[in-house]
């Protein structure tokens, strides 16, 4: 099985960390893995907006379009852009091949991983 490659990268591209995860692991365990501040309160549950990225433009079509559940959820996370998800939401698949991720500027991980 071949893995997703990630990049994800920081405001202003000041920071870039390069990450691989397995297909059917989750965008938010792929980030906590590499120390990236994703809180992820709800731990998946969909009751909160701690874990929003924004997905590069080159690759947002990749992905399953976000439930009306989880659009509901983004509304309440700060920097929402047209390609926000929540990286709890976001299950990796192996026909993506590489993902890049934008970490927003708002990003505040009160749990400190």
């Amino acid at each position: 099985m071949a893995s997703v490659k990630i990049r994800f990268v920081f405001p202003g591209g000041k920071k870039v960390v390069e990450a691989e995860g397995q297909p059917g692991e989750r965008l938010l365990e792929v980030a906590q893995h590499h120390d990236i501040p994703l809180e992820g309160t709800c731990e998946g549950q969909m009751a909160c907006s701690t874990c929003h990225v924004i997905i590069g433009k080159a690759d947002f079509s990749k992905l399953p379009l976000p439930s009306e559940e989880e659009e509901d959820m983004l509304d309440f996370a700060a920097g929402v852009t047209a390609t926000s998800r929540l990286s709890c939401q976001v299950t990796l698949e192996e026909s993506w091949g590489s993902l890049e991720v934008l970490v927003p500027s708002e990003v505040r991980n009160m749990q400190g991983r």
